[in-house]
């Protein structure tokens, strides 16, 4: 895991979020990550800490973090809470325990930016998605719709102090 730096392919993430959301797209999901621009990506990118996973020259799954999270008004989420997006798993790497590898990542560097909170949000239709979440300690704390998605997506919020406190 290193951070992105100024040598790395904006259009290499791209493609890689498109390919690890592609199987959401098909669902008719239609995650941002699923059909984002390079611009789009880059902007992304910009608002937080991209960290990738990579081995050798291979891209294999990334992710962005910021706290605090600058949230759009009347989202449901704490004050000051850190959150994280584009968590992307190559699909020929899901199922490896790397997307694990790189939620824990997202959630050490929101306590080390000073947030005990994360606050993420997926579609209500992605079940299986909601579930991994859940079993990882994220609860459901309200709502919210995106204008470049098509669905509804449900906001999830873990305390990380309290989950640090219980060896979660």
């Amino acid at each position: 895991m290193r951070r992105f730096t100024e040598g790395d392919s904006v259009a290499g993430l791209t493609r890689l979020l498109h390919r690890a959301y592609a199987d959401h797209a098909s669902a008719g999901r239609l995650f941002f990550a699923s059909y984002q621009s390079t611009q789009d990506t880059a902007d992304r990118v910009a608002k937080g800490e991209c960290w990738l996973a990579v081995r050798g020259a291979e891209l294999l799954g990334s992710v962005t973090v910021a706290a605090p999270y600058a949230v759009p008004e009347a989202y449901p989420a704490p004050v000051g809470a850190g959150s994280f997006w584009q968590l992307a798993v190559d699909p020929a790497r899901q199922g490896t325990g790397l997307g694990q590898r790189l939620l824990t990542l997202a959630e050490e560097r929101i306590v080390a930016l000073d947030s005990t909170k994360a606050v993420i949000d997926t579609s209500t239709q992605a079940v299986d998605l909601i579930g991994w979440y859940h079993r990882r300690g994220y609860q459901p704390i309200g709502r919210w719709r995106w204008d470049v998605t098509n669905y509804e997506s449900v906001v999830l919020l873990k305390d990380l102090a309290e989950a640090a406190e219980h060896g979660r």
